[in-house]
């Protein structure tokens, strides 16, 4: 099974970043199991989008933004379209990237100490760049999976140390509810689950690994697998910070200290490999997405190793080093990829269910009535969520 995973386990590896785990973390703390639903929500709707995204890339053997310049025949709409998307995401991603590497610091930090703490955002840096320098896909997709294994098991194993109560754990799978002051801890559990820039690294990297329609069902199965592995991890996380008593948790490592009296120091250490593990796959899948949301954009057609997909990829990956090590914090810049990322999550969508649902593009692959109805759902709370988030960002919510 493992041999047969693909580009769903980077798609997997992307949206379990350190935000991911800390809006977890806190989901646990403060409510507890009352939240799982909005997971396993989130897990669906992320199949269903990553699934179209990988069918459409597979039959069209192109990225998601070569078939939207494709199919958009005004040159206004497809310049100001192609325009948002990309400044949406090189923004986002380079703001977030100084997350990511801070997440993997925090890892080390649970598993090495503090000594040495002012040199790891360089080493983490480092090391993410000769991955992507030196590897090529397949390289890094077996990097991928042994790294999304690992945290896995991290996490998961957190989750099994603190002996959860079964039946409270499915009532809050399978139960709905939404507590007082939840809304915005749901609104962030979607949104770092269900990620725009995954629908176009997900789309570009069917592409390169599979060429025929026959390979239509290993993909659905890669997607489906990497999906759920990356749900668990949420889901683990989630358990894991519902067993603190104590409210006085605002990120991972505290909830890994929190859990050390109770479960000993293998907490802390699984926490710490998890962690290490989430902040390093994200670091190098968002420049990587960048460089080929870019690639697409632009209709480059660059490979892996050209100069121009490289160029983009070091340029998030150099200003996410350079935010964390001078303790610059980007607020503005974050803030406004919150907003662009509440913005682009629902057009992103929208652009998606419409070229997928075109015969010219599809053929007998379109979509089925089903998948309509689930997509035009998601749609609908993409943009109630996205709105919810711009709001919070201004203060206005």
């Amino acid at each position: 099974m493992f041999k047969k995973l693909g580009p769903g386990v980077l798609v997997a590896a992307a949206f379990i970043g350190p935000g991911t785990v800390t809006a977890c973390t806190l989901a646990g703390v403060n409510f507890g199991f009352s939240l799982l639903w909005a997971m396993l929500l989130s897990i669906i709707a992320t199949y269903v989008l990553q699934e179209m995204s990988a069918r459409l890339g597979i039959i069209t053997q192109k990225g998601l933004a070569d078939v939207i310049k494709q199919e958009l025949s005004n040159p206004w709409i497809r310049n100001s379209v192609i325009t948002l998307i990309f400044s949406a995401i090189i923004i986002g991603n380079a703001s977030y990237e100084a997350g990511n590497i801070g997440g993997a610091t925090l890892g080390m930090e649970a598993l090495f100490g503090l000594s040495y703490s002012k040199l790891y955002p360089v080493i983490l840096g480092l090391a993410a760049f000769l991955l992507l320098f030196f590897g090529n896909y397949k390289a890094l997709e077996k990097v991928f999976i042994f790294l999304v294994l690992i945290m896995s098991l991290s996490f998961v194993m957190t989750a099994v140390l603190t002996q959860p109560n079964l039946w409270e754990l499915v009532k809050g799978l399978f139960v709905p509810s939404i507590p007082e002051d939840g809304i915005l801890t749901i609104i962030a559990l979607v949104g770092t689950t269900v990620v725009p820039y995954n629908l176009f690294l997900h789309a570009a990297l069917v592409s390169e690994k599979w060429k025929s329609e026959k390979d239509l069902k290993l993909a659905k199965r890669d997607t489906l697998v990497s999906i759920i592995l990356g749900g668990l991890v949420s889901i683990s996380i989630i358990i894991s910070a519902a067993a603190i008593k104590s409210t006085e948790v605002n990120n991972v490592l505290d909830m890994a200290k929190a859990l050390e009296p109770l479960y000993g120091s293998a907490a802390l250490y699984f926490m710490g490999i998890g962690l290490l593990a989430a902040g390093i796959t994200s670091a190098i899948t968002a420049p990587l997405a960048a460089a080929y949301v870019a690639n697409s954009c632009f209709g480059w057609k660059a490979e892996f190793k050209d100069a121009k997909f490289r160029a983009i990829w070091i340029l998030i990956l150099v200003l996410g080093v350079v935010f964390l090590s001078f303790g610059i914090k980007p607020i503005e810049i974050i803030k406004f990829a919150q907003i662009t990322n509440g913005l682009l999550l629902p057009i992103i969508a929208i652009f998606l269910l419409w070229v997928v649902n075109r015969v010219g593009v599809m053929g007998k692959y379109k979509n089925t009535l089903l998948q309509n109805c689930i997509g035009l759902a998601i749609i609908l709370l993409s943009i109630l969520l996205g709105a919810k988030s711009i709001l919070t960002v201004l203060g206005l919510f």
